[in-house]
């Protein structure tokens, strides 16, 4: 089969490789639509390969059709060859062809194409992960994300307001803001005219504070907002694309009972992984075959020109994701 390396300088190269090799949990599935994040990125820089045991190359969510099930993934589930399926991977995603393990396997909802399938399990079971496992968000509650034009928040911000949430989200310009609309944020910071910080002391005086953040810039933003929150408040960092560091004022962490957590959906156990994919299944998929929520789609492009498909990412021209179609 081929997949997607990256050559000493950094290129993407569509290679000839070992077809993958089933162990005694696993499905074998042929791949027709890997979608994008910005961990691809990373891993293609040599700064987040895939954990032990995964392919090498880059890919965290696919879209395809069940061709093999190992015996031990028979016995275990109800999958059948000819299934199309969706699945979260640790990598090896950019590819024709990937192993996964039975339960990292979910499947797709009806109504929904291959293509935006793909575009589903990493970024519905970080946002699930993040704002109900980790941040216990309520009906009612508000929850701050920003980067509203990110892959990510383009699946977070609707779950969120799925479930009764109330949304705050932060963008660079006006016309980002605008073109995020659909989204169903009840506010939109433009952070290059508005301090996040000034608009999230307003919320608070307004009844409106921050129960849940799902913060992927942190930053210096993350302690200059950080005592404006609900007393009881989950601040969940995901990621750090505005800053390593911040100064933080620790008395409001203090009297407000603030919790400050950090959390990669990456290196989580397959156990939960698996309950959260089970809950994405039972809860969200629903939803989206109700039409209450549905995968926001930037641009779809052929495995071949995968490095122009990175370019969108790192220039953040996308709104919604970013996807690889590798077979028609």
């Amino acid at each position: 089969m081929r997949a997607m390396l990256v050559d000493e300088n950094k290129n993407l190269v569509w290679s000839e490789v070992d077809d993958p090799q089933l162990k005694a949990d696993e499905v074998l599935v042929e791949i027709h639509a890997a979608a994008l994040n910005r961990a691809d990125l990373l891993q293609r820089q040599g700064k987040y390969p895939s954990p032990e045991g995964c392919p090498p190359w880059m890919g965290l969510e696919i879209a395809g059709v069940i061709k093999d099930i190992s015996d031990q993934a028979k016995e275990n589930s109800n999958w059948q060859v000819g299934d199309q399926v969706c699945a979260l991977l640790g990598g090896g995603g950019y590819a024709e062809m990937v192993a996964v393990r039975y339960d990292m396997l979910m499947p797709i909802p009806k109504g929904l194409s291959l293509e935006e399938a793909s575009a589903l399990p990493e970024a519905y079971a970080t946002s699930y992960l993040n704002l109900f496992f980790e941040g216990h968000l309520e009906s009612g509650q508000t929850a701050y994300i920003p980067a509203g034009a990110s892959g990510l928040a383009s699946a977070a911000i609707p779950l969120a307001k799925a479930f009764g949430a109330r949304v705050i989200t932060s963008v660079l310009s006006d016309e980002i803001a605008e073109s995020i609309k659909d989204l169903g944020a009840d506010v939109i910071i433009n952070s290059s005219k508005q301090n996040p910080a000034e608009v999230l002391e307003k919320e608070l005086e307004d009844g409106h504070p921050v129960n849940v953040a799902m913060d992927c810039l942190s930053g210096q933003m993350l302690g200059d907002c950080l005592p404006f929150m609900a007393k009881g408040g989950y601040w969940i960092v995901i990621s750090t694309l505005a800053g390593v560091s911040a100064q933080l004022q620790l008395r409001p962490l203090l009297t407000r009972g603030l919790h400050l957590v950090g959390s990669m959906l990456r290196n989580r156990t397959p156990e939960t992984k698996a309950a959260i994919l089970k809950a994405l299944v039972d809860k969200v998929w629903p939803k989206i075959e109700a039409g209450i929520l549905k995968p926001s789609i930037y641009k779809i492009l052929p495995i071949e020109q995968a490095t122009e498909a990175h370019g969108i990412l790192e220039r953040s021209e996308n709104i919604g994701k970013v996807v690889l179609r590798v077979r028609s």
